[in-house]
C-alpha cells in the first residue's frame, strides 16, 4: 500500500478537525452577546476565515516538516528568525493569558457542580470582595496546577479526558431537550426571532459593537494552527485535505448555527440574561439550568420540581466544564511552553529554562510562567471590583491574545510562496495573485475584529480601562519577547 493510501481517510479528518475547534460553551456566549444575530457572524467568519486559514497552514505544515516543525519553523523560513521568535513568543503568550483567564473561571463550574449554580460571587473572606477571593483561588489553583504537571500528567489528563466526553453530550442534550421543549410550547420561541442583526445585549446594538464581536466568531475557530500538521498523515492530501476544511467549516458552522438557534428556544434574553449576575463566566450553566427549568415546565412538574431539575442540568454542566477546563489546563501548563522553548535556539533562553527534569518538563521555566500567571491574576483581580467587568475583562483578552499570532502567520504567508527551492507536495494557492489576495482579506478581516473588539469600550464612552488591559497583554509580551532577541544577538555577536 502507498503512503498516500495509508494515511487519514476523508471522515477521520474531519472528525478530528470538527473535535479540535467547535466550542461548546461558544454557542452560549454568542447568544448572550448577539442572539440570533451571531449565526451570520459565524457563517461569515467560516467564509472568510476558517477555510482560507486552515488551507494556508495545511501548505505550510506539508511543506516545512521535520520533528521541529511549528510556528517558529514556518516563520523562520517565510521571514526571518527575529520575526518568527517575536511571532513564536506572542502565541505563547496568548496562552499565558488563557490560563489567567481560564484559572478564574474554572471556580465557576466547580462551584456549580455542588450548588446547581454559581457562588463565586457569594465568596466573601477577611474583607476582601468576591472578584479578589476568585482571584486568590485562581492563584492557588495555578500553583497546584504546575506542581502537579512539572511530576508528569498522563493518569490525570486521562481521567479528565471524561470532562471532553460529558461536554460533547452537552450538544446532545441541548438538542433533543430543546426539540421537547418545543413541542410542548407549540412551536414557540421564548426568544422571538426578529430583526437578525438586532442584538439584545445594549453593549452590542451599535455599529461599533457588531463589528466588536467578531473577534468571538473568529475565536471561535481557533485552534486551526494545529490542523497544518495533518497534511503527510491525510490519505491522499491533495483532493481529501480541502474536501475536508470545507466539509468541517460547513459541519461546524451548521452547528453552532444550530445551538444559538436552539437556545432562543428555552431563553428569553431580558428575563434569564440581563440581570447584574449573569456575566461571559458563568453564561453557559445560567442558561444550561434555565433549559432544565423550561425542560421541567414543559413535561409538566411543579415550580419546585422544575428548579430542581435545573440546577441538576447546571451541576452536570458544571462537572463536565470543570473536568474538560482541568485536562486542558494540565496540558496547557507545559505544552505551548516546552514547544517555545525546544523549538527556538537554546541560546535564547537563559540555562535553566532549558533544563528537563527526570519526567521531561522544563520545571524551572514552568515555575517561572507560574510566577507571572499569578501576578497578573492578583492585578487583574484586586483591580476590578466588579465581577461580571471582571470576567468579561478576561475574556476579551484571552479572544484577542488568542486570535493576535493569527496575523503573524497570515502575513509571512505570501512570503512563504514567494520562496524558493521548497518541496511544497501540498499547494491549494498557486497563483500569487489569488495568495496576495486572498491573505489581505483575511488578515484585515482578523486585524480589523480585533481593533474594534479593543478600542469599542472608549469608542462608546465606557472609559479607557478595558482598552487598557487588551492592549497590556500583547504589548508586554511584544516588548519581552524583543528584549530577549536582543540578549540573544548580543550574546552571539561576543561569542
Amino acid at each position: 500500500m502507498s503512503k498516500a493510501e495509508k494515511g487519514m481517510t476523508l471522515g477521520a479528518l474531519v472528525m478530528m478537525i470538527f473535535t479540535s475547534v467547535f466550542g461548546f460553551a461558544n454557542g452560549p456566549v454568542a447568544f448572550y452577546l448577539m442572539g440570533y444575530g451571531s449565526i451570520v457572524f459565524y457563517v461569515v467568519a467560516a467564509i472568510l476565515f476558517f477555510i482560507p486559514f486552515a488551507l494556508m497552514m495545511a501548505e505550510f505544515g506539508s511543506t516545512i516538516k521535520g520533528e521541529n516543525s511549528g510556528m517558529y519553523k514556518w516563520l523562520e523560513v517565510s521571514v526571518g528568525p527575529r520575526f518568527a521568535f517575536i511571532g513564536t513568543f506572542m502565541w505563547f503568550a496568548s496562552y499565558v493569558v488563557w490560563m489567567v483567564s481560564t484559572s478564574s473561571k474554572v471556580w465557576i463550574p466547580f462551584t456549580t457542580a455542588f450548588a446547581g449554580s454559581d457562588q463565586t460571587q457569594k465568596l466573601h473572606m477577611f474583607g476582601l470582595n468576591s472578584t479578589q477571593m476568585v482571584g486568590l483561588l485562581a492563584c492557588v489553583w495555578m500553583i497546584i496546577v504546575t506542581l502537579v504537571s512539572i511530576k508528569g500528567v498522563k493518569g490525570i489528563v486521562k481521567i479528565t479526558s471524561l470532562g471532553g466526553l460529558a461536554v460533547t453530550s452537552l450538544n446532545v442534550v441541548l438538542i433533543v431537550i430543546s426539540g421537547i421543549i418545543l413541542v410542548a410550547n407549540g412551536g414557540h420561541l421564548a426568544q422571538p426571532f426578529d430583526h437578525i442583526l438586532h442584538s439584545p445585549n445594549p453593549s452590542y446594538q451599535s455599529p461599533i459593537g457588531l463589528l466588536g464581536f467578531a473577534v468571538f466568531a473568529i475565536f471561535a475557530y481557533g485552534g486551526l494552527e494545529a490542523v497544518g500538521g495533518m497534511v503527510d498523515k491525510t490519505r491522499n492530501p491533495e483532493k481529501t485535505f480541502p474536501k475536508a476544511v470545507v466539509l468541517s467549516a460547513l459541519i461546524i458552522s451548521i452547528g453552532y448555527a444550530l445551538g444559538i438557534f436552539l437556545w432562543g428556544v428555552s431563553t428569553n434574553w431580558q428575563d434569564v440574561l440581563s440581570g447584574d449576575t449573569t456575566n461571559l463566566g458563568n453564561i453557559s450553566y445560567v442558561m444550561m439550568n434555565n433549559l432544565g427549568v423550561e425542560f421541567g415546565k414543559g413535561i409538566g412538574l411543579s415550580q419546585a420540581a422544575a428548579i430542581s431539575m435545573g440546577n441538576w442540568f447546571a451541576r452536570y454542566t458544571g462537572l463536565g466544564m470543570f473536568l474538560a477546563y482541568s485536562g486542558a489546563f494540565f496540558t496547557l501548563t507545559y505544552s505551548p511552553l516546552k514547544t517555545l522553548i525546544m523549538g527556538t535556539p537554546k541560546k535564547l533562553w537563559p540555562k535553566k529554562f532549558t533544563e528537563l527534569n527526570e519526567n521531561g518538563m522544563p520545571s524551572y521555566a514552568m515555575w517561572a510562567q507560574c510566577g507571572i500567571v499569578v501576578a497578573i491574576i492578583l492585578i487583574a483581580s484586586f483591580a476590578t471590583p466588579d465581577p461580571s467587568a471582571f470576567y468579561n475583562i478576561l475574556t476579551l483578552m484571552a479572544n484577542v491574545s488568542m486570535t493576535l499570532p493569527y496575523l503573524f502567520l497570515i502575513y509571512a504567508f505570501p512570503k512563504f510562496k514567494k520562496k524558493d527551492g521548497l518541496d511544497r507536495p501540498f499547494e491549494v494557492y498557486k497563483s500569487h495573485g489569488m495568495t496576495l489576495a486572498i491573505s489581505v482579506v483575511v488578515f484585515l478581516l482578523v486585524l480589523g475584529a480585533n481593533v474594534f473588539t479593543i478600542f469599542q469600550p472608549i469608542i462608546e464612552g465606557a472609559g479607557a480601562r478595558d482598552t487598557l488591559w487588551m492592549i497590556a497583554g500583547p504589548v508586554g509580551f511584544t516588548v519581552v519577547g524583543i528584549i530577549l532577541y536582543q540578549n540573544y544577538v548580543r550574546r552571539s555577536k561576543a561569542e
